[in-house]
């Protein structure tokens, strides 16, 4: 039945504007913010120290953040609407040689990027640009939203490996065919992560795009969708960066992880209302740390 809903909201909204979902994504956010306690206050409790800013500023920031939730929900639906004709109206690339660099060098594309803007949407515009995108993710609570999001994201022809499956081998094999992998880093990693400094405070960060780097040689793009004040998108392409081999792989493993971590931290820092404020990204306390792991604080 859930199934059968999202999928006839999804025809629905591509029936409306675009301008208006923008406008009803507004409406829904200000409800979600006075709804979603539980969200909010954590939202609000974990911004306040991290950007150092008064309560009142953080409820202002959440708000606005909660507005762009709604709106990359309402995005998800429309998706199946992006074709390589009008894909261009929606989406601007910045630095889009860089990633065009990265893939001639035949060893497949590292992408690093987090729960900033709609990202869903990045990987969409990059497979109807003609990059084959493939990414890992996490199984949703529910099946059936689990099948609708896979079904959206396949309009886009993004193919997606789910995580509790084949998904390390089918990754692998992807990148050995010179595809995209994405990344969403700045999840928390649990007690096998890297233990470093985010936003201020020590959190557990997941080094899987770091590993796959190392192993397949394959370089890495830092790559973030943000949305525009006339609510269109932009997605900025960082420098291309590389899995350094000192010997030590331990540390240069945790090295590219740090450096991948700073580039997602000054995102967040410069567009606030983009990220995800109310994941748990700092579940992991240091102590539940595996001690064959380097810690940095």
């Amino acid at each position: 039945m859930l199934y059968k809903t999202l999928m006839f909201m999804s025809w629905l909204v591509r029936c409306l504007p675009y301008d208006a979902l923008l406008f009803i994504g507004k409406i829904l956010g200000h409800i979600y913010y006075i709804v979603v306690k539980k969200q909010r206050n954590r939202a609000i409790a974990q911004m306040m120290p991290a950007l150092n800013i008064s309560e009142s500023e953080a409820k202002k920031i959440v708000r606005a953040s909660f507005v762009n939730l709604a709106r990359n929900m309402l995005d998800i639906l429309y998706m199946p609407k992006l074709t390589s004709e009008n894909v261009d109206e929606y989406v601007e690339f910045e630095h889009i040689e860089r990633l065009q660099t990265a893939m001639d060098e035949g060893h497949g594309v590292v992408v690093v990027t987090g729960h900033v803007g709609t990202w869903e949407w990045m990987s969409g515009a990059l497979a109807i640009k003609g990059f084959p995108v493939t990414a890992i993710a996490k199984m949703q609570p529910n099946a059936e939203y689990s099948r609708a999001l896979d079904d959206l994201r396949a309009t886009v022809h993004v193919e997606i490996f789910t995580r509790g499956t084949s998904e390390l081998l089918s990754a692998g094999r992807a990148l050995k065919k010179g595809k995209i992998l994405g990344f969403l880093a700045d999840q928390d990693g649990g007690p096998g992560g890297a233990f470093i400094k985010f936003l201020g405070k020590t959190a557990s960060t997941p080094m899987g795009a770091a590993v796959f780097a190392r192993k397949f040689k394959s370089p890495v793009v830092p790559m973030f969708i943000i949305r525009q004040p006339n609510g269109r998108h932009k997605v900025i392409i960082y420098e291309t960066m590389h899995y350094e081999d000192s010997g030590n792989t331990d540390e240069d493993l945790l090295n590219l992880t740090i450096k991948t971590t700073k580039i997602i931290e000054d995102v967040v820092r410069k567009y606030p209302t983009q990220w995800l404020w109310f994941q748990k990204r700092w579940n992991t306390p240091p102590e539940m740390q595996k001690k064959n792991k380097h810690h940095k604080s």
